[in-house]
């Protein structure tokens, strides 16, 4: 594990988690970093800059999370707290519920998954499967590489969920489930599950979820092609606010 700036009279200690083209850069995914009592991560920032200037960090757009939670520039550092700095992405409760959010380095298996989500009360069941193409524009892809920071996104796949319940109150099941690591051509990367009592609302639950994880939850892929390799993130340019949650009085068209 790498260490950052020297140690300091009232000082803080922080641990970096770094994903995708940030930790290539850098060569390490986990840092501890050592920060003035009350420094912001503003200031975090342009340390990392300085240490790493290979990754970026000053010319690149990117989100912050403290702690799981999106936050801006301006957020002061406490002592112990988690800052994940990634690119941008490219996803108590009822008890009655069956919904579920998942990530998983296994193959995904729709039917079984349906068979954990939709309860017996559903009588329209829409479903979305994001598969591995074989070619990007004119370059053939091998296969692609999914990473994610945990903890996070699993809490932002569940926060989509919510929005979809406020949006559709029809909805009784919605299931996430996405795939991490190696996915081969042809394999599912993603699965999503929306049901309700009647047809009406399902497809567009369905399509905003997917819609919404491409918008807002940590997850990245690697395209490997037949001749190189690429990771697929958001624009580049400065450092971006938080993605922003989806008014409920805007849905999709």
């Amino acid at each position: 594990m790498a260490t950052g700036m020297p140690m300091k009279d009232e000082k803080i200690r922080v641990t970096i988690k770094l994903f995708a083209s940030f930790r290539e850069a850098v060569g390490s995914g986990d840092l501890t970093w050592e920060l003035p009592s009350g420094a912001t991560l503003d200031e975090l920032i342009r340390t990392l800059d300085q240490a790493y200037p290979q990754a970026g960090f000053g010319r690149r757009a990117f989100h912050m999370a403290v702690n799981h939670e999106y936050a801006s520039m301006e957020r002061t550092l406490q002592d112990g707290d988690e800052v994940a700095i990634f690119p941008p992405v490219s996803g108590g409760t009822d008890a009655k519920r069956r919904d579920v959010y998942e990530l998983t380095h296994e193959p995904l298996q729709l039917d079984a998954f349906m068979r954990r989500v939709v309860p017996p009360s559903c009588g329209a069941v829409a479903t979305f499967i994001g598969t591995v193409r074989d070619h990007t524009g004119d370059r053939q892809v091998s296969h692609l590489v999914y990473e994610a920071y945990p903890g996070m996104a699993e809490k932002m796949l569940a926060q989509i969920g919510e929005e979809i319940r406020e949006r559709w109150p029809s909805i009784q099941a919605v299931g996430i489930q996405h795939r991490l690591g190696k996915v081969d051509i042809g394999e599912a990367s993603v699965i999503i599950v929306t049901a309700a009592a009647h047809r009406p609302d399902v497809f567009d639950a369905c399509r905003y979820a997917i819609e919404r994880i491409k918008a807002v939850v940590p997850i990245w892929k690697k395209e490997v092609y037949i001749d190189g390799e690429a990771w697929v993130e958001g624009p580049h340019g400065t450092v971006t606010d938080p993605p922003p949650r989806e008014d409920k009085r805007s849905a999709p068209t």
